[in-house]
């Protein structure tokens, strides 16, 4: 009769596991650079372009993406730490300077039209509808060229309350685009009560698409889907002139990515208005 091997112990739950322990140093290391550059006012808005898929020589708008400078002055992409804060304090302080810069940007540059990411938690938070109030009451125009990218995911956590956030706001010409389209579990019946006006197609349906039927499937039908719902659509991470082509062809009407333009600083100003009046 075979010996069976005596059972693992019991994790010993007083004793933290390597892999958690370096997680958690991790996060605390991302949570201490953000709190960092956000009190010395090291925040940036670097814009990349947004083309007409049928006429790519023409600019839509731009995207303002977050950009934070490390004590050495080197930059750090939003990739390496809105993860890790999202969900907290900082990352509310992280919309604030995100949206108070690209107001700013709106309201130096009259034709400027402009799109902001936030997440649906910002929402009730004081110290950003305050920066989105004084912005919109600092020029006559700056509500109709600025537009508000709200992930897919942040808007099913509160649909309620994403839904009747955006209707007195795009009353006033603010628009409203769903950031991440196709890649999260958004349900239709929401879609017919946010009324985004716009829908951004997820990047990982882009990647290779002239070569992927499947994805070319997916593309027409997240098009359809927005057509439906009466929302514009752009797709992301667009990287080759075949892709740009097939992404035409499916019927998208806007494009971006690197094959139309790097995100870039535009300007830099001294510091990032809401970073620090956000904490």
């Amino acid at each position: 009769m075979p010996v069976m091997p005596p059972p693992e112990p019991e994790p010993d739950p007083e004793v933290e596991s390597p892999f958690r322990v370096a997680v958690e140093a991790q996060v605390r290391s991302a949570t201490g650079f953000v709190r960092a550059a956000l009190d010395r006012g090291d925040v940036e808005l670097w814009l990349q372009p947004v083309v007409q898929a049928r006429r790519r020589g023409r600019i839509a708008f731009h995207e303002g993406l977050i950009r934070l400078r490390d004590e050495t002055g080197r930059i750090i992409p939003a990739r390496d730490f809105v993860g890790r804060v999202e969900d907290s304090d900082l990352g509310r302080r992280i919309d604030c300077a995100a949206l108070s810069l690209g107001l700013a940007e709106l309201a130096a540059v009259p034709d400027l039209r402009l799109s902001v990411n936030m997440s649906a938690r910002s929402i009730g938070y004081p110290a950003w509808r305050d920066v989105l109030e004084r912005g919109l009451a600092a020029r006559p125009t700056v509500a109709e060229r600025l537009i508000l990218e709200i992930g897919e995911a942040s808007a099913m956590l509160l649909p309620e309350i994403v839904s009747a956030f955006m209707r007195p706001l795009q009353a006033r010409g603010v628009t409203f685009a769903l950031d991440g389209f196709g890649a999260g579990t958004v349900a239709l019946r929401h879609l017919r009560d946010f009324t985004f006006d716009a829908a951004k197609i997820d990047g990982q349906f882009v990647r290779g698409l002239s070569a992927n039927a499947d994805n070319q499937a997916l593309i027409r039908a997240l098009v359809a889907v927005a057509r439906e719902f009466g929302m514009f659509t752009v797709a992301m991470a667009v990287e080759t002139e075949a892709e740009a082509d097939a992404l035409a062809e499916a019927g998208v009407d806007l494009l971006q990515g690197y094959l139309f333009g790097l995100p870039a600083a535009r300007r830099r100003p001294a510091t990032a208005p809401g970073a620090r009046a956000a904490g």
